[in-house]
Parts: structure tokens; C-alpha cells; sequence
């Protein structure tokens, strides 16, 4: 008497990540091929001229946005946080809002742009080095401490920008209002050679730190026991990121939710916690969502509105929900 089988469930294959980076990027590809080629009347020059320039500055930021708030998230153990909680966001709206409230619009405007992004990024990672500086000190304190001062040194910051916007003259405040938004339509071509070069090298100095971030990953004991010096690579890896966003924020502006809106779909879409893959795939996920998202803006809504307000509100509306479902790297 032969014994019954019982039928077995076929085991799932497992992810291929590789193969979904390759389709991520092939998408990127295509995307900005239509975004630079599409309504232009097979005038290769139009496109070069006008929209090579704003194609760079999409995939600056979204490249930079995405890649630090996977890092953060790492670091943090906790998906729903953002590099922006540590203030940059308010830190760059207030040093708009002094410009034109002690210069003026006229004047702030006549400053060099390239000084301009430079007193921005600098005043950001002066920012970022006090408060690294004090979390890492002498005493030990908690990574989410930071992630706590951010947010009541970023609530602080924005209370003085809404109370010198609530006396500032109306026609410079509507001024001021446009440099508050985050636009990828006026970015000054002078600052892209720059920013390149430091979003290369810092993203360079993390994909060297890819496998100590999958160790980190584990946790905060679990990575100490398995020989992460995590305290000192805690503090490496923050700069860098505060590196990465306080370039991008200089650049074009604040984007608050956008790399948590980003991140999140690469881990869906990778389904791998090695950073060999979620990095790269969480700046083509993002460079595939700003350059789709800035094509249909002007070859299809007209500019009606500015692509900053439409990530804000579609990431506002994720951090809710993750939120409520109580999401976290665990």
C-alpha cells in the first residue's frame, strides 16, 4: 500500500532585485528622454538650452532627497522620519525671510546666486554640526533625541520667519512666498557644476559605508556587537546626510515629505534591506517621480502649480497613513 502525498505549496521565488534596479533605471532613462524630446518640434536645441538644465536639477534633488533619507532611516530604525526633522526646511525659509526682510526684495535679489547657495548650505551644516557636536559629545545621548530638538528647533525657527512675515511689506512678502516652494523652472545653471560634484562625492563616501549601513541596519547593539564602531559611524553618516540635504534644499528649496514618499516605494518595489539595492533604487524611484511629475506639469497642466505643493500633499497624506498603521524598520 503506497502512502498519499500530500500536495506542497510551491515555495515563491525570491526577489531579484538586480533585475528591478535595471527596470528602475531603464525607466529613469525613458522618462527623461520624453521629458527632453516631447512637444519640441525636433528643435534638439530647445531642449538642450531650456530643459537640460531643469532635467539635471530634478535628478540633483531627487537623487540627493532619496539616498538621505534611506541613510537616516537606517540610522533612526524608524521609517516615517525624515532628514527635513532636523530643521533644514526652517533654516532655509528663515534665512530667506531675514534676506528680504532687512534687504528688501530688489536687493536680496541683486545678491549672486552662487553666494547665496552658499550661505545656505553653510548655515545648514553649521546647524547640523552644533547639534551633532552636542548629541555626540560627552555624553551619550539618543539619535531620536536629535530627531525630537530638530523638530522643536525647526518649530522655533519658523515661528520667527511667520512673526518678521506677518510686518514685512505685502510686495515683498509675495516675493519671499515664491522663494519658499521648492521650483525646478528657475535654477540657476551656474550652481549645477558645483552641486554635482558634492552630491557625487558624498554619495561616493556613503555607497563606501553600504555594508557598515546593513550591519547598522540590525541595530544598535546587534551592529556593536558585530564590531560597528556605531556611535562614531552614527555621527559620519549624519553629516553626510545633512551634506546631501542641505545642497538639494539650496538648490531649489524645502521638500518636506518627498523622500519619505520615495524611500518607502523603493522598499516596496526592491523588497531587500542590503543597501547595495535600496539606495540606488530610491534615487531612480525619485528621479522617475520628479521628472514624470515636472513633465506632466508643463506639457499637460500648463504649470498650473508648482510640482512642490503636489509631492507635499501626497506625502503629507503617506505620513498620515504611516503613521496610523505605525510603520518602522523592525
Amino acid at each position: 500500500m503506497t502512502e498519499t502525498q500530500t500536495p506542497t505549496t510551491p515555495t515563491p521565488a525570491p526577489p531579484r532585485p538586480g533585475r528591478r534596479i535595471v527596470m528602475l533605471a531603464v525607466a529613469a532613462i525613458v522618462a527623461a528622454a520624453i521629458y527632453l524630446f516631447v512637444n519640441t518640434g525636433g528643435n534638439l536645441a530647445f531642449a538642450m538650452e531650456f530643459r537640460l538644465p531643469k532635467l539635471a536639477a530634478l535628478t540633483l534633488v531627487g537623487w540627493s532627497v532619496a539616498v538621505s533619507t534611506v541613510v537616516f532611516h537606517t540610522l533612526t530604525g524608524n521609517r516615517i522620519l525624515t532628514p527635513s526633522l532636523m530643521g533644514f526646511d526652517a533654516t532655509y525659509a528663515l534665512l530667506q525671510t531675514l534676506l528680504v526682510f532687512f534687504l528688501g526684495a530688489v536687493a536680496s535679489a541683486r545678491i549672486a546666486t552662487p553666494v547665496q547657495f552658499l550661505i545656505n548650505t553653510g548655515v545648514m551644516m553649521v546647524l547640523a554640526t552644533v547639534l551633532f557636536t552636542w548629541l555626540f559629545g560627552a555624553q551619550k545621548r539618543s539619535i531620536h533625541l536629535l530627531v525630537l530638538l530638530g523638530i522643536v528647533i525647526g518649530t522655533v525657527l519658523r515661528s520667527v520667519s511667520t512673526l518678521l512675515q506677518m510686518v514685512m511689506d505685502p510686495e515683498n512678502l509675495l516675493v519671499l512666498q515664491g522663494r519658499l516652494f521648492a521650483t525646478f523652472t528657475g535654477v540657476d545653471e551656474s550652481l549645477l557644476g558645483i552641486s554635482a560634484v558634492l552630491v557625487g562625492l558624498i554619495s561616493a563616501l556613503i555607497w563606501q559605508r553600504r555594508r557598515v549601513l546593513d550591519v547598522m541596519h540590525l541595530g544598535r547593539d546587534l551592529s556593536i556587537c558585530l564590531g560597528v564602531a556605531h556611535r562614531r559611524e552614527t555621527v559620519y553618516l549624519l553629516f553626510l546626510t545633512a551634506g546631501l540635504v542641505s545642497v538639494s534644499t539650496a538648490l531649489v528649496g524645502p521638500i518636506l515629505f518627498f523622500g519619505l514618499l520615495v524611500a518607502n516605494l523603493a522598499y516596496l518595489v526592491i523588497g531587500d534591506h542590503r543597501h547595495l539595492y535600496t539606495l540606488p533604487a530610491a534615487g531612480l524611484v525619485a528621479i522617475i517621480a520628479l521628472i514624470g511629475g515636472q513633465g506632466l506639469l508643463e506639457h499637460v497642466f500648463g504649470l498650473g502649480t508648482v510640482l512642490s505643493v503636489i509631492i507635499e500633499f501626497v506625502g503629507g497624506i503617506v505620513f498620515i497613513v504611516m503613521l496610523i498603521r505605525g510603520r518602522s524598520v523592525a
